[in-house]
């Protein structure tokens, strides 16, 4: 789609826009690019085109954010009369009897719900692909798309629609966001809890613009001044390109593109500095016995026989660690976040910590296999889970490779607006393309 979401919603409120043969086009195009893309597990085309015709009819037409706007759903949240998997094929084939809230939102505000986005099982790993399909990265399509709201991310970046859901639990939004070339934001734990992880897990949004980031995220959480986006005003910001605990070293291009949205800032009026929080060894050890324990209870009553391997080897994980579980290692690491953000406004990162993973049959393959990349990429984005801080991905530049760079940018609770605005004014700075 070359529109975006606030575009055609502005369009189709004007009268300007049919909804119905709007969504017709983008279901068309959807049956075209998304066999090499691999974003949809189901495409809802006379679903959605009877949604599309619903919403022209409605009387509060010219007052609806979302009006006639195409939106993918990530695999997590219900939608009426269809199911749910997770990405697994253990889960039951029920098919849900009422929207989620998210998705009851979505369609008050006048979005179309065009399809499903594919997710990898129980949403454990930052590469999705399932026996049917792999989500691929549309700028270089040897890339994955990221996850666990990766097909989602392939879904905006490919144009295919201008908007979509995402769930992040460790970086599910905010890593396939910067892989994909997108603006993911995560809101603070206080916004919209999606409960999943021991509480690490939001609902989010995935766009190509701030502004579409905005909208959607202000109709999620039923919070209309989010997609008024403000100026950022004069802010303290830290800058780290350190990996916590770890070490470990980023490659070059990542760390670069930080440093040339450090020198933006800067010449914007904002005070820059280098500074990182006092991480320490704790909050790691915490978000790994979350990572595991979380999907071991989702996968409680399931036939875990029908669960891929590698998922049974870290559900037998999860439970082995979930006594080791304690709240007490959210709550002092929170306590060492706020103190970092009395002296500073926001902290920007590298999103990634390495370079994206290749799209492959990541699920045919172990846990081992998969964990070890999965750590390593997200480096930078699990801690803001346990902490509950609001987080996200602005891209900031392409690799050699053709890749797009993104930063994270992550602010106190309550951050939300003055992330929104500082990406904003990023946008205006340092312009990216908003398709390949």
């Amino acid at each position: 789609m070359v529109a975006t979401a606030t575009e055609l919603a502005r369009a189709v409120r004007a009268g300007e826009v049919d909804p119905e043969r709007e969504t017709e086009l983008v279901i068309a195009g959807i049956a075209a690019a998304d066999r090499v893309v691999g974003a949809f597990r189901k495409v809802r085309a006379a679903e959605a085109v009877a949604e599309a015709r619903r919403v022209r009819e409605r009387p509060d037409l010219g007052e609806l954010p979302l009006a006639g706007a195409p939106v993918a759903v990530k695999d997590v949240a219900a939608i009426a009369g269809e199911t749910v998997t997770r990405g697994s094929r253990a889960v039951p084939a029920a098919t849900a009897g009422s929207d989620h809230l998210v998705v009851r939102r979505l369609r008050e505000a006048g979005a179309v719900i065009v399809g499903i986005t594919r997710v990898p099982e129980l949403c454990i790993w930052p590469m999705t692909d399932s026996p049917e399909g792999i989500a691929r990265n549309p700028w270089v399509p040897a890339y994955t798309a990221g996850g666990s709201s990766g097909g989602s991310a392939a879904a905006v970046a490919a144009g295919l629609v201008p908007v979509a859901h995402g769930t992040d639990g460790l970086g599910s939004i905010r890593l396939p966001a910067a892989m994909c070339g997108l603006v993911g934001i995560k809101p603070g734990a206080d916004v919209l809890p999606e409960d999943g992880w021991f509480g690490m897990s939001a609902h989010g949004s995935l766009a190509t613009t701030v502004a579409d980031a905005a909208l959607v995220l202000s109709v999620l959480a039923g919070r209309p001044d989010l997609a008024t986006v403000g100026e950022p005003g004069r802010l303290r910001v830290a800058v780290s390109t350190e990996v916590p605990l770890t070490h470990a070293p980023v490659p070059r291009p990542l760390t670069a593109a930080v440093e040339r949205v450090a020198d933006l800032l800067a010449g914007a009026g904002h005070a820059v500095e280098r500074a990182r929080p006092r991480y320490g060894v704790e909050p790691v050890a915490g978000i790994l016995e979350r990572w595991f324990a979380g999907p071991a209870e989702e996968a409680a009553g399931l036939d875990e026989s029908l669960l891929q391997a590698r998922t049974q080897r870290h559900v037998r994980i999860g439970r082995a660690v979930r006594k080791l579980v304690r709240p007490g290692t959210a709550r002092r690491w929170i306590e060492r976040a706020a103190e970092f953000f009395t002296a500073h406004d926001v902290l920007i990162t590298p999103t990634l910590a390495t370079l994206p993973p290749k799209a492959a049959a990541w699920h045919t393959r172990s846990c081992a296999a998969n964990a070890l990349p999965s750590i390593a990429l997200a480096g930078f984005t699990g801690l803001w889970n346990l902490a509950g801080y609001p987080a996200m991905s602005v891209p900031a530049g392409r690799h050699p490779n053709g890749l797009p760079i993104g930063v994270q940018l992550v602010s106190r609770p309550g951050g939300e607006a003055r992330l929104l605005a500082l990406a904003a004014q990023l946008e205006a700075l340092n312009p990216w393309p908003r398709l390949p």
